[in-house]
């Protein structure tokens, strides 16, 4: 699985295209694209490497990490859309503080099917393992590739940092347990793609992270 990493809208958020290379489908996870040029960043990408996309996940649905979505359905139609049930809530007050935000052009976007702890996903010959990891939002998930040790985190750990829980359905304790329970046991060389940052390792977090070291 090769990962192909955007940096889009205001918050500089970080919208991964996830890509089988053997069978060239794809699946994008939070797209953040909201402009035309952000957009049409995407859709070049996708369209000369000549990929097929199949599946739109996201981890969690904050605006930054939403923005993208219908563009993605209407761009390629019948892709399926997958959220974790416990965001309905989060995905549908968007409209409500997008205008305030600087985001009046959003169109909201409905799921088509539902994510849930263990689950797996599949695009080509990938299979990607849902972690279930609320504390940021209330449904929030991460994504496993086992094979490369690839980790599509959203917004639960960064560089020596973790995802705010000061939002609505955010839980500080919440967040450090699901860190400890579904992050930290995975294999130290895991590269975690965050949702804002730079990459990290699970082994490089677990050592120096100032909100996970005692």
């Amino acid at each position: 699985m090769k990962v192909v990493c955007f940096t889009f809208n205001a918050f500089s958020e970080n919208t991964y295209l996830l890509i089988d290379e053997a069978t060239r489908q794809c699946a994008i996870v939070d797209p953040g694209c909201y402009d035309a040029q952000e957009q049409q960043t995407l859709r070049r990408y996708v369209e000369e490497n000549q990929l097929q996309v199949t599946l739109l996940l996201n981890t969690h649905a904050h605006i930054d990490h939403v923005l993208g979505n219908a563009f993605v359905l209407q761009t390629w139609p019948g892709t399926p859309y997958l959220l974790h049930p416990l965001d309905l809530p989060t995905l549908n007050a968007v409209p409500l503080y997008a205008g305030p935000y600087g985001f009046a052009g959003y169109q909201p976007a409905e799921p088509s099917g539902e994510l849930a702890a263990g689950q797996t996903v599949r695009f080509g010959d990938t299979e990607l393992q849902v972690r279930f990891t609320p504390g940021h939002s209330a449904g929030h998930v991460v994504f496993y590739h086992a094979p490369s040790q690839a980790l599509i985190g959203g917004d639960v750990l960064f560089q020596q940092s973790i995802g705010r829980t000061d939002l609505p359905g955010g839980n500080h304790a919440t967040l450090i347990r699901s860190i400890e329970t579904e992050l930290l046991t995975l294999p130290d060389a895991t590269t975690v793609y965050p949702g804002h940052g730079p990459t990290t390792t699970i082994g490089a977090e677990r050592r120096s992270n100032p909100f996970l070291v005692n």
